[in-house]
């Protein structure tokens, strides 16, 4: 505890603010309740800004330190003073709250879709670690979960402020802190538990939409900071992570169980709506409404028309709209079981159209989740000559 300068709080415009009230009754915390929503980052900052301390721990609130975790951390940061560590991050079961030791041989990896993974230290890495309690060094961090000190954290220019939404600060923060002088480690004798929700437990209350920013100022910062570039980052922190090379287009179905995506006749009007039907080759009918082309810049298409959206909106209609190169409304990725919008990061999903299990079904964006059967897709692709 003699550690601890202060515990500070903040209330992100909660629906119960007297949440706040009672935990400030219990030592050194405080609570900082913000007069309407600001989102995860400003909500950060705001806490960083009014911090007494030289040193700051970022936690997500559901999060259970567990024995001497703090020293191995702070130790790092006193030695020197532009590295960023993080804690091994252990998994508190969210229906139980037991506690699950996570690996101490991982290290936070990224792919192209900038979906953030854990991945395993490789056998050269391994080698390389002559004793198991030396820091990991990492590409990138979890972000819910770090110490940095505070005159390196208003250096590098804080958080970017202008996000709004939860999502995608880990991968803005550990670029920066890599390509402008720092250092992201893994401290393998700090170990905190953190409980993995299975979705979002609050409202967005001006939709979960995707919100498209200037980064003008961030830009700004980096040739300020004389920071490297990303192609420095790649070939000096994270040379695992391969450029994809070009592939061929594919073509082939997309599937859900015994149904499959399926074009309308064209009747001349735009757009053109998408429906989950019966696969034609349970029916022995034409192929050619459910046939589909995954292109090299992940568009969806058929005649030269591409699943496409009109608004960011979950429950969102997805229907066919000429190809434009470069709509991000039009750019589509496959994770796992899901198809992922990648302008908004909903998933694709249907809802059915009436009020009968057997009627048709429209094809639409939302929220991705993992437990939803109607987001599970497989794509049987083949490449095009």
């Amino acid at each position: 505890m003699h550690l601890i300068h202060e515990i500070i709080l903040v209330d992100d415009f909660s629906e119960n603010s007297d949440d706040c009230r009672l935990l400030c009754k219990l030592p050194k915390v405080m609570c900082l309740r913000n007069n309407q929503r600001e989102g995860l980052i400003r909500s950060r900052v705001k806490g960083a800004d009014v911090a007494q301390a030289g040193v700051l721990t970022f936690l997500d609130s559901h999060c259970e330190v567990n024995k001497d975790w703090l020293r191995p951390l702070l130790q790092r940061v006193k030695e020197n003073p532009t590295r960023v560590v993080s804690p091994v991050i252990d998994i508190i079961n969210l229906d139980t709250f037991a506690y699950i030791a996570a690996s101490s041989d991982l290290r936070g990896g990224f792919d192209w879709s900038l979906h953030f993974k854990w991945e395993q230290l490789s056998p050269e890495q391994k080698a390389k670690r002559l004793d198991p309690t030396e820091p990991i060094k990492t590409p990138v961090i979890a972000g819910g979960l770090f110490v940095i000190d505070k005159s390196w954290f208003k250096h590098l220019g804080k958080y970017d402020a202008a996000m709004d939404i939860w999502g995608g600060e880990n991968f803005e923060i550990s670029f920066r802190v890599w390509m402008c002088g720092g250092s992201l480690e893994i401290i393998p004798c700090s170990r905190v538990g953190h409980v993995f929700r299975k979705k979002h437990p609050y409202t967005f209350p001006e939709g979960n939409v995707n919100t498209y920013i200037n980064i003008q100022k961030r830009l700004l910062l980096r040739k300020n900071l004389k920071c490297q570039t990303f192609k420095w980052y790649l070939e000096n922190v994270y040379p695992e992570l391969q450029i994809p090379a070009e592939s061929l287009s594919k073509s082939g179905i997309i599937r859900q169980r015994q149904r499959c995506i399926a074009s309308q006749k064209a009747d001349g009007q735009e757009p053109q709506a998408l429906n989950l039907v019966p696969c034609s080759g349970l029916k022995g009918v034409s192929a050619a409404p459910q046939e589909w082309i995954y292109t090299q810049d992940q568009h969806i298409s058929q005649q030269n028309l591409c699943f496409s959206v009109h608004t960011l909106f979950p429950g969102t209609q997805v229907v066919l709209l000429p190809c434009r190169e470069g709509d991000g409304k039009q750019r589509w990725a496959k994770v796992a079981s899901h198809i992922e919008h990648m302008a908004s990061r909903f998933c694709l999903d249907t809802e059915i159209i009436g009020d009968s299990e057997d009627n048709n079904r429209e094809v639409v964006i939302n929220p991705c989740e993992t437990t939803a059967i109607s987001q599970r897709w497989e794509m049987v692709l083949h490449e095009l000559n």
